[in-house]
């Protein structure tokens, strides 16, 4: 990690800080103490391994997309990738730290520049996908919910489903209507020479270009591998799933019940959607509003929501973020170049 890296991280660390010490000016101390001291920490070792599974089963998609470019890719290398990643979005706007880190973990290797970037694209673009399924689901189930606790929330949900969904269209035009599409973008993003100098305008264009060609020959591969990227859609879901589940069994760790298990595990999906657009690394503020309002109806108690949210918190955001720093201390295992077709 580099200085400005740690000073971001830092920062964050302070911010949620400040947002928390906000959050309890309203609470009363002692009964959140107690809350705590009550908690059922067995319903928050399920929330934990919830977390843990949402990371681990990442990784086995990796596995699953290297295995037949790079066998020798290790699933101690495969498990590394989600936690960096977790680290870097978690320190930059609009989470686009990821990608980047998850390429240099994987040149670490010995993995191939362009294949990592493959990987790493089709990956994005399964995870997209299924962010969208579970919205569309969630957006049935939940909508209303946010529509009449606040209207804000719920234009926010729709700018960030039509967002996620302009992705993916974006990308499933790539693959089917290359020409076009290509054609299209370079149309696209002309008027930004009006505004940038002709060498960066330029770099911009090639590096464009050579994204949507990479994502071009990589889905041409896919296409003829139906079996592997239906597993890959599978596990994602799953892997989803767990990551929704998680505020469920955290009230209950607190001993709210008779919750909807249903209608949680779907405004979660929508609270996902929401942080998505915060600029703010993290979603900071967003996220803790977000979740307050949402699951206020649920939690009666103002001391055991404000425990709710912070504990949310340390598990959706600060654990992967934490366990990144861990995942760049491990040393990565060296491929042996034995890349399909060598």
């Amino acid at each position: 990690m580099t200085r400005k890296n740690w000073f971001v991280l830092v920062a964050m660390l302070l911010i949620g800080g400040g947002i928390i010490a906000y959050s309890l000016r309203t609470v009363n101390i002692r009964l959140l103490v107690r809350d705590f001291f009550t908690l059922n920490w067995w319903w928050m070792l399920v929330a934990l391994i919830c977390i843990c599974l949402y990371l681990a089963l990442e990784g086995v998609v990796v596995k699953a997309f290297m295995a037949n470019r790079y066998p020798s890719f290790t699933w101690r290398d495969a498990m590394r990738l989600p936690p960096i990643e977790q680290l870097f979005n978690g320190i930059t706007p609009f989470s686009t730290g990821g990608q980047p880190a998850q390429l240099v973990a994987m040149l670490q290797s010995g993995v191939d520049g362009g294949v990592a970037s493959s990987v790493l694209l089709m990956k994005f673009v399964v995870f997209q996908a299924m962010i969208v399924i579970n919205f569309l689901v969630s957006l049935v189930i939940g909508f209303h919910f946010i529509a009449e606790k606040l209207h804000a929330l719920s234009l926010l949900v729709l700018l960030g489903f039509t967002i996620h969904l302009a992705v993916i269209v974006g990308l499933l035009l790539v693959m089917y209507w290359y020409n076009f599409t290509k054609k299209a973008m370079n149309l696209v993003i002309k008027p930004c020479a009006w505004f940038m100098k002709p060498a960066r305008y330029e770099r911009m264009r090639l590096t464009l270009n050579e994204k949507v060609d990479s994502f071009y020959k990589e889905s041409l591969r896919m296409k003829g591998e139906y079996g592997k990227l239906a597993k890959v859609c599978v596990v994602t879901l799953c892997q989803l799933f767990f990551y929704y589940m998680i505020p469920y069994f955290i009230m209950l760790a607190l001993d709210v019940h008779g919750m909807n298990f249903v209608m949680v595990v779907s405004l979660h999906v929508l609270i996902f959607m929401i942080i998505s657009l915060f600029p703010i690394p993290g979603g900071a503020g967003g996220a803790e509003y977000s979740f307050s309002v949402l699951f206020a109806s649920f939690i009666g108690s103002g001391s055991k929501l404000v425990l709710a949210m912070i504990l949310w918190r340390l598990l959706t955001y600060y654990f992967g973020m934490f366990a990144g720093m861990v995942a760049l201390v491990v040393k990565p295992d060296k491929i042996k170049h034995d890349v399909e077709g060598e």
